[in-house]
């Protein structure tokens, strides 16, 4: 039986800067498109700001996707300036957070920037179609034509196939424990199949699954009263109230528990066993903390090799605040780390630990 409680309440620096917000959870009674347009607004000025200082580190190209609907979906790549243009590099493929309702293809310049500068990879942001327009499982589709799509012009992008690494932030974590999931079980459709082995997979502040489909996680802990979606039920930037909003907008009913699609976290550990390695990142002040948490110590004592680390004291999606937190260094340390760490196909162990530091 497990107790994450530890790692939740709320550090010094948070409460700084939580001083500073809204009291009320903004967003919740805006029109929704005139919510999405603002966030993402702030998001790509963030982005902007940013890419001052990278800029002239990075090649950046765009392309265009075709999926299986026959749409066209953007995506982004960026490769470090300072390699050879002829040298194959590994590369990472990155889904954007944003419960799959915010995000733009110019709202991840600077973390793909940054990840292909400090891991030494090609990163191919790819921008999935989003509710309210589209629902479940139209993101999931896109992410599996986009992986296709990568393989298939992998050697244009100047990078080696047999080291693709899939890595997403919330919504984006959970399409690419969701696609990860489905290679390994043979559940993709026959070119995604047909592609070489994913070398590893980055799932930072996941959603793993469906508030509806919790029952078998909350059997998991002490108690319920320990359970993240009881102990941060009223988080900060993402409390239940904004977690339900985005679910309702995927317009699935009734979901299944066993959709492996919507819910990689339910998965057995007789079917994790032989996962490519898993960098998992959790934030404590997290309602979706738990659910990383047990999924990162299923795969661990089924010998996937993983790495888990957890951000104590701080809410879901605080890398926006930069600066502002010393943890934010970590957080982008994390990720290309641990994309290091997979592409050198490292060994397992059944030692389920968490890096707090």
């Amino acid at each position: 039986m497990c107790d994450f409680s530890r790692y939740g309440g709320r550090s010094n620096e948070w409460l700084a800067i939580e001083a500073e917000l809204p009291h009320s959870a903004a967003g919740l009674n805006q029109d929704v498109l005139e919510l999405q347009a603002a966030v993402n607004r702030e998001r790509e000025e963030i982005a902007s700001s940013d890419m001052q200082v990278l800029s002239d580190r990075v090649k950046i190209l765009d392309h265009s996707i075709t999926t299986r609907d026959g749409a066209n979906i953007e995506s982004r790549s960026y490769r470090p300036a300072l390699r050879d243009e002829h040298e194959k590099l590994p590369t990472y493929m990155h889904l954007h957070g944003g419960g799959f309702l915010f995000g733009t293809l110019a709202s991840e310049d600077a973390i793909c920037s940054r990840i292909a500068v400090n891991a030494s990879v090609v990163v191919l942001n790819v921008n999935y179609r989003h509710t309210p327009k589209f629902t479940y499982p139209t993101a999931w589709n896109d992410t599996e034509d986009a992986f296709v799509w990568l393989h298939a012009n992998i050697a244009k992008l100047g990078g080696d196939n047999r080291k693709v690494i899939l890595g997403g932030i919330s919504a984006g974590a959970q399409l690419v424990a969701a696609v990860t999931l489905g290679k390994h079980l043979q559940n993709l459709g026959a070119a995604a199949q047909a592609c070489p082995s994913i070398a590893g997979q980055v799932l930072m502040i996941p959603c793993l699954v469906h508030m509806d489909c919790y029952d078998g996680h909350m059997s998991r802990m002490v108690n319920q009263s320990v359970s993240s979606y009881v102990e941060n039920a009223d988080a900060p930037i993402l409390p239940q109230s904004i977690i339900t909003k985005f679910l309702s907008l995927l317009k699935v009913d009734n979901p299944e528990p066993q959709d492996l699609a919507l819910n990689p976290g339910n998965v057995t550990p007789e079917q994790v066993k032989g996962l490519p390695p898993t960098i998992i990142g959790v934030a404590g002040l997290d309602p979706l903390r738990d659910e990383g948490l047990l999924y990162a110590k299923m795969l661990t004592e089924a010998e996937v090799p993983t790495k888990t680390h957890i951000f104590p004291g701080l809410p879901h999606g605080f890398r926006r605040y930069g600066n502002k937190l010393s943890e934010s260094k970590r957080w982008d340390k994390v990720i290309e780390d641990g994309i290091i760490w997979a592409i050198k196909g490292p060994k397992s162990s059944k030692d389920f630990t968490i890096e707090d530091k």
